[in-house]
């Protein structure tokens, strides 16, 4: 394999496709729309399903759909056209169906603006739609770990039968880095021979199919995909195994990474683009003789509290950076626990803080310590 110069949201949609993305379907919104253009050539191209969809609640539900028939499926969006798919994505979850959804997030609140942000945050990793349930969220912060990540995201909505977000801000889908893409997974096809019979247990053949496509159905109970539970000790159970099966993933499923926290007094945490310029400033801080450290969620859910709970152990305080004015920070607050303070630094409305402005801060709260 080899290294391209890619821009984050082609690579994404190209990642995507590689991983056996078999329908697409979508609204373009800036700045995510050069994922949607991509898909709009590579799926024809591939004799695979892309369909641009009248609104964002039009190809969310179209989304919905297409996972009850067991194929891989994908939707992109950004902050607004995000908010419009929560009752769309709530079903899915209710309905214990996969798909997989790339938020490029910009400012808001409302139409906002084009410009990077990470206001998302609470929209996204707390559940947004109505009821009992929490996608698992990935935050990549370069454009590398936007195609590892859009891979796995696959892999884990699946295994787990959930939604899978990739929560990038602006700047991750907009950037261009060398990259190394994966190799094509061979997608199955329905065919006269094999049947058109899904291999995933929740997957639906639909009676409106040829003779030949419906061999084997009969062998099997139908499957009716739905999220409804009119009765309360029903869907209570029903959200019981919702519980059972996040607690699974809260164990298995936390990633973050990591630098220079061993020693570290002053603990830095960010996520996406915001992580990443946390990394320069901890640099430079460290060039200076500063004892200070980088933390960077990568899963946003799970949120990987116990690591950071352990840092709190040494550590004398926490700075939170993010494009926002303060979101992630209330969950680094409950894992620290009152161990340590826990500082906040946002910039808001798509504004992109600078590694000088982060050291000028990591400064002063030495000084003030």
């Amino acid at each position: 394999m080899t290294r391209e110069l890619l821009k984050g949201n082609e690579a994404m949609a190209e990642a995507a496709v590689r991983a056996g993305l078999q329908a697409y379907f979508g609204y373009p919104i800036t700045p995510q729309t050069e994922l949607l253009e991509h898909l709009a050539r590579r799926m024809p191209e591939l004799n695979r399903v892309f369909l641009q969809a009248e609104s964002e609640v039009a190809a969310i539900n179209m989304v919905y759909g297409a996972a009850c028939t067991g194929v891989r499926v994908m939707t992109s969006s950004s902050s607004p056209g995000m908010s419009l798919m929560m009752e769309g994505i709530s079903y899915i979850a209710g309905s214990e169906v996969p798909c997989v959804i790339v938020d490029v997030m910009r400012g808001g609140p409302g139409l906002g603006n084009i410009a990077p942000s990470q206001g998302d945050y609470f929209q996204i990793v707390k559940g947004g739609g109505h009821g009992d349930y929490r996608p698992i969220v990935l935050a990549p912060a370069t454009v590398q770990e936007a195609i590892d990540l859009t891979v796995l995201a696959f892999d884990l909505a699946e295994k787990y039968r959930t939604v899978v977000v990739v929560l990038a801000d602006g700047n991750v889908g907009q950037i261009m880095e060398p990259a190394e893409l994966p190799p094509m997974r061979e997608v199955s096809r329905p065919s006269a021979e094999s049947g058109i019979v899904p291999k995933a247990p929740y997957g639906n053949s639909g009676h409106g199919a040829p003779a030949w496509a419906l061999r084997g159905a009969q062998d099997r109970p139908k499957n009716v995909v739905s999220s409804i539970h009119l009765l309360p000790e029903e869907e209570e159970a029903f959200n019981q195994k919702l519980q059972a099966r996040l607690g699974v993933i809260q164990r298995n499923e936390v990633r973050y990474y990591e630098a220079e926290v061993d020693d570290a007094e002053l603990v830095v945490v960010g996520f996406g683009t915001a992580g990443r310029v946390a990394q320069t400033a901890v640099t430079q801080a460290r060039a200076k003789g500063l004892k200070v450290g980088l933390f960077r969620p990568i899963s946003l859910f799970p949120f990987p509290s116990a690591r950071l709970a352990e840092l709190a152990v040494n550590a004398r305080q926490f700075l939170v950076v993010e494009m926002n004015s303060g979101q992630m920070v209330e969950d680094v607050r409950l894992a620290v626990a009152g161990r340590v303070p826990v500082k906040f630094y946002g910039r808001m409305g798509g504004v992109v803080p600078y590694p000088d402005e982060l050291l000028d801060v990591i400064r002063g709260l030495r000084d003030a310590a």
